[in-house]
């Protein structure tokens, strides 16, 4: 999942609710993490880049770090590095021969540059640490020309969240299928004389992912663009266009929570990590989940998350490798799935949920069957801005389908040569 988050503001429910969502639902706002006190009296000192929220931040260093510090008499400087950033820190270290971190965790999205310019270790001999109850897909993920270049940590997929009341009230249920969904968008906008579906179509890398699912549910490949199931895909979305909501425009991962969390919009898919604010801490029960819609084809999700990588030249790989074991064991998986929310790398550690958590992690546990990630090539500034001008042009500007789509096809496939 791409980290180029916004803020975001909801006033409508009130003040408590929406700074609980403000706060919570977005993980908090991103800080500069402040790295620890260095070890005392000959400790090793581990350094360790992570990109996490406020709330985040509070659960890795007060329930995970400490026991790890503990256990190895060592102490872990932890700092925050967004996922932008992480491949220039780390070229720039490497090239001073002066390598300051042991240890990434990096979008699952964003590791081509990493290994096309050598800046993080082969790991391969080390696939021994990796659970067997791991998804195969995070492991997938890390791989590279059949070489493990990283390591699973935290897988991440959209699932649909839906408001349960306002669907009993218009006598629908949560849909199923492509005909299902473009017939709850209609129903719901002639009933309410406004939309109440949204997808994210705000233009940015939200409304890629989302076209991501759309195309590979029919079938297409959104590397191609123009073949079949692209074709049905932005068919079907020039036809469900009319009948979204308006907030679609601007509903990116923050936002697509408090829109549901105001009852502006009934159904939309998002990352799960909401669940806990918007349900639990903002009372909204009747916000409900399941994996969400199939295609013509299949279900598609986008495979995001995070995965360990260990940057050449780090002066502890052998403990960073024992803090990357650390972080995929059963007992921190988890407390990260309990007190964060996130769905967890391994398929065994669920069982600290609570009962009413459990369903929304069926829900992501059904969709994680499905997901795939969106894949890392050096072309993709060029793929993701294609796909996005291809959804302006004919989605929002209704433009002929197949004629568009070969323009952008092409801008891909020349880039490719």
């Amino acid at each position: 999942m791409d980290k180029k988050w916004k803020r975001a503001l909801s006033v409508t429910m009130g003040a408590a609710l929406t700074l609980s969502l403000v706060a919570g639902c977005a993980g908090g706002k991103k800080e500069e993490g402040q790295p620890q006190q260095g070890g005392q009296g000959g400790q090793k000192v581990l350094r360790v880049a992570m990109g996490l929220g406020e709330d985040e931040w509070k659960v890795m260093r007060s329930d995970v770090i400490p026991k790890f510090e503990q256990a190895n008499n060592v102490k872990v400087e932890a700092v925050q590095v967004e996922a932008k950033d992480v491949v220039e820190k780390l070229a720039a270290q490497q090239k001073a021969n002066k390598v300051e971190i042991d240890l990434i965790t990096q979008d699952v999205n964003e590791l081509y540059a990493l290994v096309d310019r050598g800046i993080v270790e082969d790991l391969s001999a080390n696939k021994n640490i990796i659970p067997d109850t791991a998804i195969k897909g995070m492991i997938e993920a890390g791989t590279f020309e059949n070489k493990l270049m990283f390591l699973p940590y935290r897988p991440n997929v959209e699932i649909a969240f839906y408001n349960e009341k306002k669907f009993q009230d218009a006598g629908l249920t949560p849909p199923k299928t492509w005909d299902d969904l473009l017939n709850v968008a209609r129903t719901f906008k002639d009933k309410e004389k406004v939309g109440r579906v949204a997808i994210k179509a705000n233009l940015e890398i939200d409304n890629t992912l989302h076209i991501f699912d759309f195309v590979r549910a029919a079938g297409g490949d959104p590397y191609v663009l123009n073949d079949e199931g692209s074709v049905k895909a932005f068919t079907f979305m020039q036809q469900l266009y009319p009948h979204l909501s308006p907030d679609s425009k601007r509903a990116n991962w923050n936002f697509m929570n408090q829109f549901l969390a105001t009852e502006s919009v009934y159904l939309g898919q998002n990352w799960p990590f909401g669940v806990n604010k918007i349900v639990k801490e903002g009372g909204k029960k009747e916000i409900k989940a399941y994996s969400g819609w199939r295609g013509p084809v299949k279900e598609s999700h986008t495979l995001g998350g995070e995965v360990i990588g260990i940057p050449k030249g780090s002066p502890n790989k052998d403990l960073a490798l024992k803090f990357a074991e650390y972080l995929m064991s059963k007992d921190v998986q988890e407390t990260l799935v309990s007190k964060l929310g996130w769905p967890s790398v391994r398929t065994d550690a669920y069982g600290k949920v609570e009962d009413w958590q459990k369903p929304y992690f069926e829900a992501v546990n059904s969709a994680l069957q499905y997901a795939s990630p969106r894949g890392n090539v050096p072309y993709w500034p060029t793929v993701n801005q294609a796909i996005l001008d291809a959804f302006k042009d004919i989605v929002v500007g209704g433009k002929p389908v197949k004629e568009t789509l070969d323009i952008y096809a092409k801008k891909i496939a020349d880039v490719k040569k």
